[in-house]
């Protein structure tokens, strides 16, 4: 990513709150089901619009929405080889999302938010119907190729043609081998490291082609932190850190291309609960460093997290490292003030110089948020960063 020598950047994580009417359009493009006259007729006008709004924000590395990404085997389909889905049986959940420890603690909260089915409870908000099946393993995964990844570029780059706006950078998100497999069960490997490392090997063709189409690769990895809570009882804090494991597969798959065009994503979960038991940032921080990645993007203007600041000052990061703090959070539905924006990114250019902080969101905002409070949200981050801007090259 370019760094913030003349200004304070800006940028977001992906997910954007889908255009009115957009939103079946969307999920059809998540699960293949789109045709070429649709993604042309259909989807590259909707997409430039995307695009021309975060340039008229003020953000300057934009992104295509996210819109063609799913977590169902449909969209896993696409990118591998060697799944399938079978009934739950008594007791299963679909994901590990499903199965917190934070739900043992708040069970009324979790039961009322699954009764009406959302993790968001965002006003008309389309109901997420209970799982009744999970994607399993039942054979070797090995990648089907880039084809549909090459379909979301070409359509990202007609789009921002068709925009007629300049566009500055431009990135795109793509899952960790260790975020993956939170959504797919292993019944075929034998051992841990086999499955994710296969996983690994099918997901380095997709992050090559985005780079090699231009963006910058953003790897979405919340699996580092969220895994915590995920595992029945508590594990040790020894045996939690071999997630190193998973950061070993990502860097495996990322042999060969440039730290400096990909950046790396982590948050606590973007469900709307407690987040009571999150694992402390200070317990894995050295090992989500370990990524080779120029960029860091992380969770930070959640309460629950923001006092994690102090932690950064207390790393060794290498010369050239990027930070991304969000500084707006999807967890409320307040809109941050612009001073407030500001002051964060100050408070941040402090701990590593203005030069290396660009300034980002939590997760995405699209479907954690209202699609107007999402927008906001995004305006007051560029209205913040250039408030810090003027204060920081006065």
């Amino acid at each position: 990513m370019k760094n913030s020598a003349q200004k304070i950047g800006t940028s977001h994580v992906g997910r954007l709150p889908a255009p009115p009417g957009f939103e079946e359009t969307a999920r059809r493009l998540a699960r293949g089901e789109a045709s070429r006259e649709e993604v042309a007729v259909q989807v590259v006008p909707a997409v430039a619009k995307v695009v021309k709004r975060q340039v008229e924000i003020g953000l300057d590395c934009i992104g295509d929405g996210e819109y063609w990404s799913g977590l169902d085997v449909k969209w896993f389909d696409q990118q591998m080889t060697g799944l399938s889905t079978r009934p739950l049986k008594p007791g299963e959940v679909g994901t590990m999302r499903e199965s917190t420890r934070e739900r043992d603690v708040f069970r009324t909260l979790y039961a009322d938010m699954d009764r009406i089915g959302t993790i968001a409870c965002i006003p008309g908000e389309r109901p997420r119907p209970p799982a009744r099946e999970r994607v399993i393993v039942s054979a070797p995964i090995k990648t089907k190729g880039t084809a549909a990844t090459q379909r979301q570029l070409d359509c990202f780059r007609a789009a921002i043609v068709r925009s007629s706006v300049a566009v500055d950078e431009a990135f795109v998100p793509a899952l960790a081998p260790g975020w993956l497999d939170h959504f797919i069960y292993n019944e075929h490997y034998k051992t841990d490291e086999e499955f994710v490392y296969a996983l690994a090997d099918a997901m380095s063709d997709k992050y090559r082609a985005i780079v090699e189409a231009g963006f910058i690769l953003q790897i979405d990895d919340p699996g580092i932190a969220t895994s915590w809570d995920m595992i029945q009882p508590e594990p040790s804090l020894a045996d939690y850190r071999k997630v190193t494991l998973r950061i070993e597969a990502l860097n495996h798959a990322l042999a060969g291309i440039p730290p400096e065009k990909v950046r790396y994503h982590w948050c606590w979960g973007s469900w709307h609960g407690a987040h009571v038991d999150d694992i402390p940032l200070k317990s894995f921080i050295d090992i989500a460093l370990k990524v080779e990645a120029q960029t860091y993007s992380y969770e930070s203007a959640n309460v629950r997290h923001e006092h994690e600041m102090d932690v950064w000052k207390e790393v060794k990061l290498a010369p050239g490292t990027i930070l991304m703090p969000g500084v707006i959070s999807h967890a409320t539905n307040i809109v941050e003030h612009p001073e407030l924006v500001a002051r964060r990114l100050i408070d941040w250019t402090a701990i590593v110089g203005r030069e290396n902080v660009v300034g980002g969101a939590d997760c995405g905002m699209g479907g954690r948020v209202h699609a107007e409070i999402g927008w906001a949200k995004l305006g007051a981050l560029a209205e913040g960063a250039a408030l810090a801007t003027k204060t920081l090259w006065a």
